[in-house]
């Protein structure tokens, strides 16, 4: 290693992948610095999803709509995340990480200024959307990233320490929301997301190499594309682990469209309590996925998961009883919530580190399907919440419901099989050159 702290990006991939990564001659950092470096870029989602939440009822207010029309503003920005990176996967595989990640960048900017001088809800909802799409970029070129450099366990590892990083996201972004609102309006909760875009801009362009060599882009023909994504999809056991990620995910967003409500409406929380208790639950998913590489050194991913299915839905069943018995306030709503949570923090890693194995020969495709199965679940999710009643039970039965079937569906296809059994190498499409 240099006494830079950089590594030689061709030693980096046979020493712990065996995949090339990088052009020619090219370095770039450490694992640690690359693993801050990928956790700040895709905390862009999150910041983008979360730093609002406390303005959700003012906005219903100040366009005199429902909660659950103002909701569909967070589906718009989940739907774009989703959609986005269906395009921007295939394109990172063609172009290289770097330009399509810039662009969304820049796309990201664009629309949050359109959100602050947003004159209707339907605007809003169009320029959430598009905030969605660029911060897409982030995201799976993040992930494809992971998927260029490491595999397995180690793959697994970077996953969960990058989650250390973007868990800082949810902490502080109803925070810095809730602090813009002690003073502005809602709208310029937008203003201090384009500054934070401009930032990760620049943080991109000084500190992120390309890790995609020229030799191993593919074609950017539609036919090519469409050929990746029939491979992925015909691998079943890639399915079911996008699934599964997925439906971890779900529970998630069912809580982050949910929460403000049943916290700040039902229980009477202000927004920096609310942001404070919103954050405990940040808290129990980070600290999950930190003990995740703890166990990593005893078990499989795969088995991990499992296990952190099994005990999201014993959680699950505890938060639906005490929902319908109404009993035990808020300790009814945030403990097993937290317990879900903390769940999820074994899973969200695991799952994904296990599925983009399968495939590095098509990294971001790959990562684009595993990132748009998250999203648009999570895009259904979040009005489903809504219309359940934005209450303790509609929160539980969602995310109970959506731990039994990612637990069935993994168990389906059995849980400890290795990771590239079966793969289907999603690197050699018909036709594709």
């Amino acid at each position: 290693m240099a006494a830079c702290g950089y590594v030689d990006l061709e030693n980096t991939a046979s020493k712990e992948l065996g995949v090339p990564a990088g052009n020619d001659g090219d370095k770039v950092p450490s694992r640690a610095r690359m693993i801050v470096v990928l956790g700040l870029l895709v905390a862009l989602g999150p910041l983008t999803i979360d730093m609002y939440l406390p303005a959700l009822p003012q906005i219903a207010d100040d366009y005199s709509v429902s909660s659950s029309v103002v909701q569909l503003t967070l589906t718009g920005t989940l739907a774009g995340l989703a959609l986005g990176q269906l395009v921007i996967g295939p394109l990172s595989d063609s172009l290289g990480r770097r330009r399509p990640l810039m662009a969304g960048i820049v796309l990201h900017m664009v629309a949050s200024l359109i959100c602050l001088f947003a004159p209707n809800i339907a605007v809003l909802g169009i320029a959430r959307s598009l905030q969605g799409v660029g911060a897409a970029a982030t995201m799976v070129v993040a992930l494809a990233i992971v998927g260029d450099l490491f595999s397995g366990n180690a793959a697994a590892t970077v996953m969960s320490r990058l989650m250390l990083v973007l868990g800082v996201a949810p902490v502080i972004a109803p925070s810095l929301g809730a602090a813009v609102l002690l003073r502005f309006s809602w709208h310029w909760v937008f203003a201090v997301l384009v500054v934070l875009a401009g930032l990760l801009l620049l943080l991109a362009a000084l500190a992120l190499p390309e890790t995609l060599p020229v030799s191993h882009r593919r074609p950017l023909r539609v036919r090519g594309i469409l050929g990746t994504y029939g491979e992925l999809l015909r691998d079943r056991r890639f399915v079911i682990l996008v699934l599964v990620a997925a439906l971890g995910m779900s529970g998630l967003f069912a809580y982050i469209a949910g929460a403000s409500f049943v916290l700040q409406g039902r229980h009477g929380l202000d927004q920096q309590t609310f942001a404070l208790v919103f954050g405990a639950g940040a808290v129990a998913l980070i600290g999950a996925t930190q003990f995740n590489v703890v166990l990593l050194r005893r078990a499989t991913p795969q088995t991990i998961t499992v296990w952190a299915l099994a005990a999201s839905v014993v959680a699950g069943v505890v938060f639906v009883a005490l929902a319908v018995a109404g009993v035990g306030g808020i300790y009814a709503f945030v403990l097993p919530v937290w317990a879900i949570l903390a769940a999820m923090g074994f899973v969200i890693p695991n799952a994904p580190a296990v599925a983009l194995s399968r495939h590095p020969d098509a990294a971001g495709t790959a990562a684009a399907l595993l990132g748009a199965g998250q999203f648009g679940l999570g895009a259904a999710v979040a009005p489903l919440v809504g219309v359940l009643g934005n209450d303790e039970l509609a929160l539980a039965a969602v995310m109970t419901v959506g731990s039994v079937v990612a637990l069935l569906a993994l168990l389906a296809v059995g849980s400890t099989a290795p990771a590239g059994d079966d793969a289907v190498p999603a690197g050699a499409v018909p036709d594709a050159a």
